[in-house]
Formats: C-alpha cells, sequence, structure tokens
C-alpha cells in the first residue's frame, strides 16, 4: 500500500493497458484513473472503468466512447512481511556447507593448490566460508551446523563419495560454528582423495530432504540455506536443474561461491537472474534461489563485502517463499528456540562412481 499510494488510499493512481506482444513491439490500447479506495470496493462488487484512449478521443470526438472495458473482479490488501519481522519471530536459518574436493584442485600438500593449507594464510575456500558463514551463524540460535565434502575417495573402501560429512560422523555431520566447520575441512583434506566428478545434486537434495520435512510444518520456523564452495564447472549439470527446480518450492536457498580461475558458466547459468531456471522436463522454477559469486571478484575486496553480495537476494527469497504459502511470522514466544532438524549424511556408497578396494590417502588429478 506504501509503495502503491504512500499510504493515502485517496491517492489517484493511473492505470494503463496495452495489447501485450513477445517481439515488444506492444501496442497501447488505453487508460483509466482511480483511487485505492475505489479499487478496494471491488472487494464487494465487481467495478468497471471506461478505458480511455485520449488520442482517439481527439480524432473522433463525440462519436468516441472508449478502447475498452477494464473489470476488477475482487480486490484486497495482504500484508507483507518484512524478513525482520519473520526472524524476529523465531525464524531460525538453518545452514549446511557444502565443499568441493575434486582433483582439479590441486595436491593439498603444494602451495599452488586450492585446497593448501597455510596458517598465515587462509584459502580461498576458508576465506569464502568466513566472509558468509560468520554472518548466517548469528541467525542460528545453536550454532550448529552439517558440513558436508563432495567428489573425493573416502576411508575405508575408499570409494567416490557426493554427500560425505566432514568430520566423519555419519550420524552427526553437525560442527560447532564456523570454527568447527574449518576445523572439520582441515582433518579431512588430508583423509581423502581428491578425485571427481563434480556433482552437486546429491548435496542440494540432502538439504531438500529436510526442508522438505519442515514444509510440511506450515509455519515459518526454519529456513535452510546451503552454500556450495567449488573450483570448477558441473558434471552433473541436468540433474543439478532439476534438483533446484524440485527445491524452489521448498524453504531453500542455494549461495555458489566460485574459488579459483576456471570458466562458470554453467553456475551463471544456475542463477537464474537474467533466464528463469527450467530443467530438462521443462519445469521452470518456482522462484529465484539460487545465488552466484565468483571469489576472484571480491579477492582484494574487505571480508564483509562478499557476504554483503552473496547474501543480498536471500532476504528477499526467504519472505517470497513464505508469501506464497501464506504463513505469517511465529508469534514471538519465551520459550528456548526448538533444536534444528536431525540431519545424518547419506551413506556414501550410494552415490559411487568409482571404487578402489584399498587405497593410501594420495592426491589424484
Amino acid at each position: 500500500m506504501h509503495a502503491l499510494s504512500g499510504g493515502n488510499p485517496d491517492s489517484e493512481l493511473l492505470i494503463k493497458c496495452w495489447d501485450w506482444d513477445s517481439d515488444g513491439s506492444s501496442d497501447y490500447i488505453g487508460e483509466m484513473r482511480a483511487t485505492v479506495r475505489s479499487l478496494l470496493e471491488a472487494a464487494a462488487s465487481r467495478m468497471q472503468w471506461d478505458c480511455m484512449n485520449h488520442d482517439k478521443r481527439k480524432k473522433k470526438g463525440s462519436k468516441y466512447k472508449n478502447s475498452g472495458v477494464i473489470y476488477l473482479n475482487s480486490a484486497k490488501v495482504e500484508r507483507e512481511y518484512s524478513f525482520l519481522e519473520f526472524i524476529m519471530g523465531g525464524c531460525q536459518i538453518n545452514f549446511t556447507v557444502a565443499i568441493d574436493f575434486t582433483g582439479s584442485n590441486g595436491d593439498p600438500r603444494t602451495p599452488s593448490s586450492l585446497h593448501h593449507i597455510d596458517p598465515n594464510c587462509p584459502n580461498q575456500y576458508v576465506t569464502a566460508l568466513r566472509s558468509v558463514g560468520t554472518v548466517c551463524q548469528d541467525y542460528d540460535s545453536d550454532k550448529m551446523f552439517p558440513a558436508l565434502g563432495f567428489g573425493a575417495r573416502i576411508p575405508p573402501n575408499w570409494q567416490v563419495s557426493h554427500e560425505f560429512p566432514l568430520n566423519f560422523n555419519m550420524n552427526n555431520p553437525f560442527c560447532s560454528g564456523i570454527a568447527g566447520i574449518e576445523h572439520a575441512y582441515f582433518e579431512s583434506i588430508y583423509k581423502v582423495q581428491l578425485y571427481g566428478p563434480t556433482n552437486f545434486s546429491p548435496v542440494i537434495r540432502h538439504v531438500a530432504r529436510f526442508a522438505a520435512d519442515e514444509a510440511q510444518k506450515n509455519q515459518a520456523s526454519n529456513y535452510f540455506v546451503l552454500l556450495i564452495l567449488t573450483d570448477g564447472e558441473i558434471t552433473d549439470f541436468e540433474d543439478t536443474k532439476e534438483a533446484i527446480v524440485e527445491a524452489s518450492h521448498l524453504p531453500m536457498s542455494i549461495i555458489i561461491i566460485g574459488v579459483g580461475q576456471a570458466e562458470f558458466g554453467q553456475m551463471e547459468a544456475l542463477d537464474g537472474d537474467a533466464v528463469r531456471l527450467v530443467d530438462r522436463r521443462g519445469r521452470p522454477c518456482a522462484r529465484d534461489i539460487v545465488q552466484f559469486v565468483p571469489f576472484r571478484d571480491f579477492r582484494n575486496s574487505p571480508q564483509h563485502v562478499l557476504a554483503q553480495h552473496v547474501l543480498a537476494e536471500l532476504p528477499d527469497q526467504l519472505v517470497k517463499y513464505y508469501g506464497n504459502r501464506k504463513l505469517s511470522p511465529k508469534k514471538k514466544s519465551h520459550a528456548p528456540p526448538p533444536p534444528p532438524p536431525e540431519q545424518s549424511a547419506t551413506n556414501p556408497t550410494q552415490h559411487n562412481h568409482t571404487t578402489a578396494p584399498s587405497a593410501p590417502p594420495a592426491y589424484y588429478g
């Protein structure tokens, strides 16, 4: 209401009517004027206005009546809640991290690797995690975050997994705070074999399962954010598009940060800002839930600038989801917040592509 009329129901609105053409050459039909108050009268009965084209009126004079009639069958005012109102109402942001452990990152033992660990100089994965994670953790009461890896051979059978917990606890992939995720990442990098391919769909569907359970509750309690940190192009691009389209109906958003110097053309397509994402079955995204950012564009910027950019769309994505579901913020309660939905990592053998019965932890390019 404020954007439409400045909060004044007696403000006059100009409404123009066009005959739309897909090639952009739409034809002007006419216009009408009405106040917000008169539009709202359609809540009781159908309203109508003459659609007037003033150029035609001048040409035809008294013979001109109108260029059509505009009917308004119904009207109502719906309140749109803000992101802050949902958060203040107790909505938790459930943050999950998925890290790319494919061979294209390079041997972690060499300084040129994107996974090289230098205590005096954090790599791009750590820097991106800190930038986004330190903001997201403030919206989660217990600050316990699932952290997953994908694209590596993992012990004990050295099978390729695209969905394994960084702490190697298959029943409890949660880490305590961003520092806990970092610790699990540092520990895991030398326990696995970097391999491939680069598959996103398993980790997206992992988080989507919990978002789907939450959607059944019909309340604004938990919203899920998946941060994917990756160095290259996606191998399961079509499966990933399907997973995103399905997730667009759930309380979930996806942030992808590309590290290194690779081309990220597919990531731009997933973002859906320019062209709406459609999967191979022709299903479009219900809403835009993906934000992609190449880390190199912010490498020399202060840490908060990257976070500000990648999280810029999140508030609107959350508000749009709950708005589409007609869900309002929960009433503020003084009771302690509920625990986050329990997660467990899928048995890594479910996503195997390659097996090696016995192998030492070594790099595979």
